[in-house]
């Protein structure tokens, strides 16, 4: 089984990823799966997906043509399009980042990041990050996202590949860990 990475390019790649999201939502596993395999709490249309790829094409694993995992790009372009993107841009543009005011900042956001399950474990999202930071690094500082505590798994990842937390806030009786990828240290 071969898997490479790339970036979106076709609308069969954002249907897949919208299919592949939903059967991740925390509202459609169970409660071991989710404590197991981690959860996603954002919920983004098709259209809304295309308008983030519009702004700046997101990073898909994909075996013989079928997408397996994915990590959106959330650049603030598309900021405003999402309630919950909105909330999350808004909380980074507070907070501060070896004493800068991240608003006054180059970043990007990971609007979400998943693998389907029988793809876990295989070293999938080393690998998505890796091709996500190739291609948004020469515009980018940094890569931001959240993270919810309870999420133990999708954490352990982040930390892994090189995201630190930066704060904790409470959103919709969940704490998050707004978690930083510095790309200015090599």
């Amino acid at each position: 089984m071969t898997v490479t990475t790339r970036l979106a390019d076709r609308d069969s790649d954002l249907r897949a990823i919208q299919a592949l999201q939903t059967q991740n939502l925390r509202r459609n596993v169970s409660d071991s799966e989710a404590a197991e395999f981690g959860f996603l709490m954002a919920e983004f249309d098709l259209e809304f997906l295309r308008q983030m790829h519009r702004s700046r094409a997101s990073i898909v694993a994909v075996n013989r043509d079928v997408v397996v995992g994915y990590a959106l790009v959330a650049t603030k372009a598309i900021r405003d399009g999402n309630p919950l993107l909105t909330a999350l841009f808004d909380q980074i543009d507070q907070l501060e980042f070896q004493g800068r005011r991240l608003a006054e900042s180059d970043y990007v956001v990971v609007g979400q990041l998943c693998v389907a399950k029988e793809y876990r474990g295989q070293g999938l999202v080393p690998r998505l990050y890796q091709h996500f930071r190739s291609s948004l690094e020469a515009d980018h500082a940094f890569a931001i996202t959240e993270v919810a505590k309870a999420n133990h798994r999708s954490l352990k990842a982040h930390r892994k590949v090189g995201f630190e937390t930066i704060h904790v806030m409470l959103y919709e009786g969940l704490e998050w860990e707004v978690v930083l990828w510095d790309w200015t240290q090599v």
